[in-house]
């Protein structure tokens, strides 16, 4: 049996080896990628890489919404009616390491009891109202351009994981319907801006060489189809970002990783609430 003062020392042992590995995991986390600001921006090769990878995935959405059979990637519709949310990670043919960048593929499906297509279409056009929808990961919104179904949208997004990042960005995007029923969108990012000191007289826009390269690119297609007295959504986020430092995989990856997911769950339960109301 283990005495009190023994008991006593290794609870104590224990909390101070979780207090070390968790300094080392922020210093590892931020010193890293805060340090590689005024390095040489992403390889050229990481940009080609991502192109070709999303010119694979539209040419499958292009095949995918010809017929309003399998229109989205088939899943267990039992479970999202269900009030289930199913989040996947898609994985890359040949891994998710470009030239000093990862690129981050994730699916998400969900169901909108009651929500139609029209509704879907409604709520996700309506720009303006994208800051109060998606609060707090949207600030800013506006529409720069727009011409039948192709819409171009600056947004000012915000990202808290351990450290707050705040970035300018625009969209080309598109909606298309099948039939009443069906339909989707493609927004694909133009341009990407780390800010630096958001909302101070001293905010500026960080140029290629000068950003951490937390999100060099970031595309989003939604599938969607109005069945079974209610709505299917399935979204799909592509992005691209600097890569983990040699030696630091191990404890900066998961996390790197687990933003573009839980950007996409933020998502995803945001448009379900914005169809609920």
């Amino acid at each position: 049996m283990i005495s009190s003062a023994r008991w006593v020392k290794i609870q104590f042992m224990a909390s101070r080896f979780l207090a070390i590995r968790s300094l080392l995991f922020l210093l590892g986390l931020v010193l890293p990628w805060t340090s590689v600001a005024g390095a040489a921006g992403p390889a050229p090769g990481a940009f080609s890489g991502f192109n070709n990878y999303i010119a694979n995935v539209e040419a499958r959405l292009q095949q995918q919404h010809r017929s309003a059979k399998d229109f989205i990637v088939p899943i267990d519709r039992a479970r999202l009616r269900r009030g289930e949310q199913v989040i996947e990670q898609v994985t890359p043919p040949g891994g998710s390491d470009l030239p000093d960048a990862m690129l981050h593929h994730w699916r998400g499906t969900a169901f909108a009891p009651g929500a139609t297509a029209a509704d879907f279409e409604r709520v996700m056009s309506d720009f303006m109202a994208y800051p109060q929808l998606y609060s707090p990961q949207v600030l800013q919104a506006r529409v720069m351009a727009h011409q039948g179904d192709h819409f171009q949208v600056t947004m000012r997004i915000r990202q808290k994981h351990v450290i707050t990042v705040v970035m300018d960005t625009t969209y080309g995007i598109t909606f298309g319907r099948l039939d009443p029923q069906h339909g989707y969108s493609m927004s694909r990012s133009s341009q990407i801006s780390e800010i630096e000191s958001p909302g101070t007289p001293d905010e500026r826009a960080l140029g290629p060489s000068d950003n951490h390269g937390f999100l060099w690119r970031l595309n989003t297609y939604w599938s969607y189809e109005e069945r079974d007295g209610g709505l299917y959504m399935q979204i799909e986020s592509v992005s691209l970002s600097r890569s983990v430092p040699p030696g630091l995989g191990w404890a900066i990856k998961p996390f790197v990783e687990s933003v573009p997911r839980e950007s996409l769950e933020f998502t995803l339960s945001s448009t379900c609430n914005a169809l609920r109301k």
